[in-house]
C-alpha cells in the first residue's frame, strides 16, 4: 500500500492581507505585541491551495480587496494537500484550490456540493456530475524539448517515441506520488497507448532510467538547461517558461493527449461557507479567466471567451480522458509506479 503523507512534510505558508497590516500600523501594534487585530470569523476564509504563488497570489488579493474578506492560506503538493484533507477533521479549511480533477472526484465524500451562478458560461465538457467542484482552468499535457541540443524534426511526437532508447534517460518528469499534473501525464499516457499498462509503466520507467525531476517547475528548469532534453509539463508552465525567455519548444503528441481542468472545491463542514461560496463565484467570473488566459497562459473554462483561446489550441489532438477511471485506479497506479522504482518500502516525501 502506498504510504501516506506525514504531516511533518506538508508545507505551509501563512498570507496576512493588506488591510490587516495597515490596521495594525493605524493602531501602533505589531505581530510580537500582544494585542493583535481580532478578525471576525465572518470576515475570514481559509484555503489550501496546490497552485504556484505566481497563480495564487493576484486571485487572492484581489478577492480580499473586492470583498474585504481576509484569506488564511495554505500551499503545498498536491496529493500531500488532498491526504490532509481525508485525515483533517471538518471545519479545519474551507476551500481547496487547485490540483487536478482526478483528485477532487476520488474526494467527493468530503466536498460541499455549489453550482456557481454563471454555470450556463462554463463550457459544458468541463462541468461536473452534482457540483461537487469547479473547474479553473484547463490543462493540456505537452511535450517540451531544448531547442539547443535537440533537431525539430528528433524531438519525440508521440508518447511511444517518447519510450524509444534515444531518450532514455534524457526525459525530465517529476514524481506522480507528488504532482498532480505528472499524475494526469501518466494516466494520459496508459491511456493513449495500445499496450497493458503494466507494460506501459515498465517501459516508461526504463526510460527515465532512475531519474525523477524533484518538482513539476524543475521539469522546465532542466530541459531549459540541458540536463535534460526533453520533458512532460502543461501546456500553460511552458507558456510561461518560454515568455520568460527559456529556450525550448512545445509540442502536441500526435497520438493525443488530455485537456483536462483543475478545480476549486468547497470542503465539507466548512465554518466560512459563505464566503467560501464567494471565492468559487471570484475564481469562474471573466476577471479571474481573463488572467487564466493571458496572465497564467492556461485555457479558460468560460465558453463566452473565445477571443482570448491561445492561438496553439488548433494543435491539440485531445483524447477522451477518462477522470473515473484516473480516479479509481489512482491507488493501484501509484503503488505499481512505486515498486518499478524501487520504493515499496520507501516513505513518500
Amino acid at each position: 500500500m502506498r504510504t501516506s503523507y506525514s504531516k511533518k512534510h506538508k508545507v505551509g505558508i501563512s498570507v496576512l492581507s493588506g488591510l490587516t497590516a495597515a490596521l495594525l500600523i493605524l493602531t501602533g501594534c505589531s505581530k510580537s505585541e500582544e494585542t493583535v487585530y481580532q478578525i471576525p470569523e465572518d470576515r475570514k476564509l481559509i484555503v489550501y491551495t496546490a497552485h504556484k504563488a505566481d497563480v495564487y497570489e493576484p486571485i487572492i488579493k484581489e478577492f480580499e480587496e473586492r470583498t474585504g474578506i481576509f484569506v488564511e492560506l495554505k500551499a503545498g503538493d498536491t496529493l500531500a494537500l488532498f491526504d490532509e484533507l481525508q485525515q483533517d477533521a471538518p471545519g479545519t479549511f474551507d476551500v481547496m484550490f487547485g490540483g487536478g480533477v482526478e483528485n477532487f472526484e476520488e474526494c467527493r465524500d468530503y466536498l460541499e456540493p455549489y453550482k456557481v451562478s454563471e454555470i450556463d458560461q462554463i463550457a459544458e465538457q468541463y462541468r461536473t456530475e452534482g457540483d461537487a467542484y469547479t473547474p479553473f482552468s484547463v490543462l493540456p499535457t505537452v511535450f517540451i524539448y531544448n531547442n539547443k541540443l535537440v533537431y525539430p524534426v528528433a524531438a519525440p511526437r508521440t508518447w511511444e517515441e517518447l519510450q524509444t532508447d534515444r531518450w532514455k534517460g534524457k526525459i525530465a518528469f517529476a514524481d506522480p506520488t507528488k504532482s498532480g499534473s505528472s499524475y494526469t501525464a501518466l494516466c494520459t499516457m496508459l491511456q493513449v497507448s495500445d499496450q497493458d499498462a503494466q507494460k506501459t509503466l515498465e517501459d516508461f520507467t526504463g526510460a527515465l532510467d532512475g531519474y525523477l525531476s524533484p518538482s513539476s517547475v524543475a521539469v522546465l528548469e532542466e530541459v531549459n538547461a540541458g540536463t535534460r532534453l526533453v520533458g512532460i509539463t502543461t501546456e500553460g508552465m511552458a507558456r510561461q517558461k518560454i515568455l520568460e525567455g527559456a529556450d525550448i519548444t512545445v509540442i502536441y503528441p500526435t497520438d493525443g493527449t488530455s485537456a483536462i481542468p483543475d478545480a476549486t472545491a468547497i470542503v465539507k463542514g466548512a465554518k466560512h461557507m459563505e464566503n467560501a461560496k464567494l471565492f468559487l463565484e471570484f475564481t469562474v467570473s471573466s476577471d479571474v479567466q481573463r488572467l487564466v488566459e493571458e496572465v497564467f497562459f492556461r485555457r479558460t473554462v468560460r465558453n463566452d471567451m473565445e477571443e482570448y483561446a491561445a492561438p496553439e489550441q488548433t494543435k491539440l489532438k485531445t483524447i477522451d480522458y477518462d477522470i473515473h477511471w484516473a480516479s479509481q485506479e489512482k491507488e493501484k497506479i501509484l503503488n505499481t509506479w512505486e515498486t518499478l522504482q524501487g520504493r515499496t518500502d520507501e516513505k513518500v516525501d
